[in-house]
Order: structure tokens, then sequence, then C-alpha cells
């Protein structure tokens, strides 16, 4: 049995949830997947999952086993990361989580570049949905929280902020008007995230002409049941491109349909809330030298500060 191997099967179908999964994420046909836990389970002498039709479940055992082994698989690569290091190569697999809308919008388009700078670092990225906290399972998590505070044992470094503006088509600003206040929104058909519209209002933020430290003025304003609510930034997005209401949507998302005309920025005194953007990594001793790279590379990327390099523009 190659317990390395095994290892590397047990803790990737824990994080994808699923023999199938894991197969697809190791380039493994499933079958071999199945004999590899088997194989690890018969040598430890214990079941380390509960399995059904339907789920996967850790046993007591492999609650425990499995600590153990993502520990020893971190220290190997950490050790493979000195040794690499020490050659002046950077090189292998980086594992990446980021926000869905982030990676299609931004990342996407910056990594060419990145692959001209180390083309033996490979990426493997996960986009489920909104990302808060690092995950260990992954080399480097892309997170957008709002005025929150970081919470969990991680190391993050700011990327940038980015600020949610109200916009929307011009077609549907020749159909209906153009807001002129904050209350006006009430009267207009809204496309929001999910959470917006479970609240059923919209806070909007004004800096005062003297630009003084907390001279910002609030406006909240009742909404009516927005035509759309969604979870799906992009579906927000392609919504309010075809005109079917005003979205409150990250300046990260729009600053390039409002650069060439496609969207205009409704109430553009106001602003919703900011997101701030962090490369975040699990702590560890020895740090591989691809996560380095490509955290210094996103850093640079997008300015490192707490400024919105996108509305700037």
């Amino acid at each position: 049995m190659d317990q390395l191997r095994a290892l590397r099967v047990f803790t990737q179908v824990i994080a994808d949830g699923s023999f199938a999964g894991a197969a697809r994420t190791l380039d493994l046909a499933p079958t071999v997947v199945t004999r590899s836990l088997a194989d690890l389970e018969e040598h430890l002498g214990a079941r380390l999952l509960n399995r059904t039709t339907r789920s996967l479940a850790l046993t007591e055992i492999g609650e425990v086993y499995l600590e153990r082994a993502r520990q020893l698989l971190a220290d190997l690569d950490d050790a493979d990361a000195v040794a690499g290091h020490s050659t002046d190569q950077t090189r292998g697999t980086l594992r990446v989580l980021c926000p869905p809308a982030f990676a299609t919008h931004q990342l996407a388009q910056h990594l060419p570049r990145f692959r001209a700078l180390y083309p033996r670092i490979g990426l493997e990225l996960a986009t489920p949905g909104p990302v808060q906290a690092a995950d260990e399972n992954f080399d480097v998590s892309i997170l957008s929280i709002g005025q929150q505070p970081l919470q969990g044992d991680f190391v993050a470094r700011q990327l940038a902020c980015s600020t949610f503006l109200i916009c929307a088509a011009p077609t549907y600003l020749k159909r209906y008007g153009t807001p002129q206040q904050p209350d006006d929104l009430r009267h207009h058909d809204g496309l929001l995230p999910a959470v917006s519209a479970v609240r059923r209002e919209l806070t909007l933020f004004r800096q005062t002409p003297d630009r003084s430290v907390g001279a910002i003025n609030v406006a909240t304003v009742a909404l009516q049941p927005p035509a759309l609510s969604t979870s799906q930034l992009d579906m927000i997005l392609a919504s309010a491109l075809a005109g079917l209401g005003v979205a409150g949507l990250p300046s990260f998302m729009v600053a390039e349909a409002l650069r060439e005309g496609r969207l205009v920025r409704v109430l553009p005194e106001w602003r919703g809330t900011v997101l701030r953007l962090f490369a975040a990594m699990p702590t560890r001793k020895n740090v591989p030298a691809r996560t380095r790279v490509f955290i210094d590379f996103l850093v640079q990327t997008f300015g490192g500060s707490e400024s919105d390099p996108w509305l700037t523009h």
C-alpha cells in the first residue's frame, strides 16, 4: 500500500465530501480512490468513514486520524517547499479558494501574467461561494468581508477595498427615470443581494463636502419587494445590464461596464457598504514558496491598501 497516497486520498475525500469529487481533484480513477481508502482502513484496523448512499461521516477515530494526517501532509509540503526554495525553484500546485464574482471579474484577467512569471506553478481554483475565513484545505483563501474583524487562526494580507455602487442600464433609466435622492429608490425595481432583500432596507453613505473624519451622512431607504434577489452577484449584474432594474454591486464588478457606458452610476454622491479583500493562508512555520509568491503577486496587483482601486479608475 502507498500510505502517503492513501493519506492524500483520505484528506481529499473529506475536503470534497465525496469519493467522486476526490477522484476528479486528484485525477485518479474512482476505483483507485475507493481501493486506496479501503487499504488504509485495513492497514489501521479501524473504520475511518461511515458511508451511506448519500453522505459520508467521519468516525470518532477518523476525526482524530484526519487531524494528524493533515498535519503530516502540511509538514511534508513545507519540507518540499524548503528544499525547492534552496534550489530557487518555485513550482507545484497551488490550491486557491475565492469568491466566484472576484474570481470571474478580477482574478482571471491577471492569471496570464502570473503564469508568465511562474510557469511551473499550477492553480487549482475553487469558487463555491462567499469566503470569510481561511480554509485549511487551501493554500490561499481570498476573503471578502465587511467591517467585522477578521476571525480565525490564519495570516491575512489586505489586497484592496471595493465599494458597493448603485447603478442601472441607460435603457432602464430612460424608461423609468433617474433617482435624484436615496428615497426615490423606493419607487424603482431593485436588484439586490439576498441578504439585503431579507432586511428590506438599504443603507447608503455620503461623504460631506469638508471630507473631515467622521463627516459622513447616512440614509436608510425602506425597499419594496425587489424585482430580483439572489446570492449570485453575476446574475444581478447580468440583469442590470439587461435593464431589469437598479442594482447594488461591488465596484470590482461594475467598473468596466461603467467606463464603457453599459451601466450608469445612480446617486453618484452616495455609496453602499465597503468590502475588504484579503489574501489569507493557514498559519504555518514554513510557507511554500509558491504560496508566498502568489500572495505577493495579489498584493502588488490590487494595491495592498484600504483604498478602492476600481472606484478611483
